[in-house]
Formats: C-alpha cells, sequence, structure tokens
C-alpha cells in the first residue's frame, strides 16, 4: 500500500514520540521497532556504534537511547569555542558529547521535531548543568537557526526519515558558515530497495524504507553547493544492520555510512 507524505510523517513523529515518552521498546532497527527481540540495551548498542567508555563519561542516562548508526561525534574534528548543529537530537546524547569537546566557550544547538524529545534533552540537560547546549523544536527541513551560524554540522541516523532529503541539505547549507562543515551517520541504500520494503511504515521510521542511494547522496550535497564531499561505508555496517533485523537481509539494499562535507 502506497502511503501519503502526510501518513508517514505522522508515523515516525508517533514513532518517536513513544521512544522519548516509553523508551526504545524492541531492537530490530534504530526506532526500536517490535521484531520480537528483546529490548536494546543502549549503552552495549552504542559501542558497537562506535562510543567509547568515556563518551558516556559524565553524559546524563536518560540522554542515550540506543539510537543511531554511528558516531558522528568521532568523525568530526570539533574544536573548542565551535558552534555545533545536530540534526535530529533525540535525547541529547551526541550533543552532550559534544558540548565537553567545544567547551565553555563553544555551544552545541540540537533540533528534534518531537516535542517529547525536546522536553527529555532539556531535562537532561538541566538536571546535569549542561548551560552550552540548547534544543530546540524543529523540522530538520527548515532550521529555527540564523544564516551562517554554525562551524559544524551533525547527525545520526535522522536525515534518511526526512521525506525532502535536498531540502535537509539546502538547510544545513544555510545555516553553515563558510568553512563550516557536515559529518553524518546515516543508513543509505547501495541497491534498489524492493516494493514492499518502500512501502512498509515500520522500516520507515527504522531509517530503512527511506533510505537514498549514496549516489544520490553526494549528488543531492553538490546542488545544495557543498565540496569535498566524501561517502564512506562504515566497517561495521554489517553487524549493526544484523542487529537490527538477523533474518532480515537488511545489509543486502543499505549501509551505515559517514558521509562528510565542507561548505566553500
Amino acid at each position: 500500500m502506497k502511503h501519503s507524505n502526510d501518513v508517514k510523517l505522522e508515523y515516525i513523529r508517533k514513532k518517536y514520540s513513544s521512544i522519548a515518552t516509553n523508551g526504545v521498546q524492541g531492537g530490530c532497527c534504530s526506532s526500536g521497532c517490535d521484531c520480537g527481540q528483546s529490548p536494546v540495551d543502549g549503552l552495549e548498542a552504542s559501542k558497537k556504534l562506535g562510543y567509547s567508555e568515556e563518551d558516556f563519561s559524565n553524559v546524563p542516562q536518560g540522554a542515550n537511547l540506543g539510537l543511531g548508526c554511528g558516531n558522528p561525534v568521532a568523525m568530526s574534528t570539533m574544536q573548542p569555542g565551535e558552534v555545533v548543529l545536530d540534526l535530529g537530537s533525540g535525547g541529547g546524547l551526541d550533543c552532550f558529547i559534544a558540548s565537553k569537546l567545544v567547551g565553555d566557550a563553544g555551544r552545541v544547538i540540537g533540533v528534534d521535531m518531537t516535542p517529547e524529545m525536546i522536553s527529555l534533552a532539556r531535562k537532561n540537560a538541566r538536571e546535569n548543568g549542561y548551560h552550552n547546549v540548547d534544543f530546540r523544536l524543529g523540522e530538520i527541513e527548515h532550521l529555527p537557526v540564523a544564516d551562517e551560524s554554525i562551524d559544524i554540522i551533525i547527525s545520526n541516523c535522522v536525515v534518511n526519515l526526512s521525506l525532502d532529503k535536498q531540502q535537509v541539505f539546502h538547510e544545513a547549507f544555510r545555516v553553515l558558515k563558510h568553512g563550516g562543515r557536515v559529518a553524518i551517520s546515516d543508513i543509505v541504500a547501495t541497491a534498489e530497495l524492493p516494493k514492499e520494503v518502500q512501502q512498509d511504515l515500520a522500516l520507515l521510521a527504522g531509517c530503512v524504507a527511506g533510505a537514498q542511494h549514496y549516489l544520490k547522496i553526494e549528488t543531492m550535497l553538490k546542488v545544495a553547493g557543498f565540496s569535498d564531499i566524501a561517502c564512506i561505508p562504515k566497517d561495521s555496517s554489517r553487524e549493526i544492520l544484523r542487529s537490527w533485523a538477523p533474518q532480515g537481509n537488511l545489509e543486502d539494499y543499505v549501509a551505515s555510512f559517514l558521509i562528510k562535507a565542507v561548505k566553500p
């Protein structure tokens, strides 16, 4: 069955609102879709994605929901004093890790489309004394961020969920300073997805059905104005995907990639 964009967006919004309120209920994909597996251990899941024990030191426990498909902070080369924007910040995990790297002279802005995620992230920041982190409600296609105000954009398995990825990259270009960088971890297509996968709402919210081919991602970034574009498959991609759906053969169609680009 083919679904309208309104139906798709509402399904995604409800899924992540539920995760923010109730936690991840399953373990077959990044959104916690229920495939009969045991609940996700957020810490163990994140270690598989490339996070270290040090990353979690002093990070609010409620910030790690076990979501994502990599560690964009690790590949972002953040510097003290920089301004960081996280697209789809969720419970705030990557924002809190980034806040330590940019220090008191820097700032981190997290944008998420679900009020429940924003409330959770703000609670985590407030209760743990993070003063250089700001969480804003908004869509990544229409960022509540000023022009040329950001040094680096990170995102972890969220651009995949957008129904207008080209607009996301145009917005990213708009808010970045000249010389600003993009460091995204995401699920992208490496082959044409079967029709039944493309039309599956659970797999859409699970960062699979909405995957765009990596060559098209490169083209979109070029159209938006970016240079120095690199789309690199993550070494542990197959392990990540098999942990989401051991019997689903997702790795035949999609992979976890690191996506980098620069605004000239």
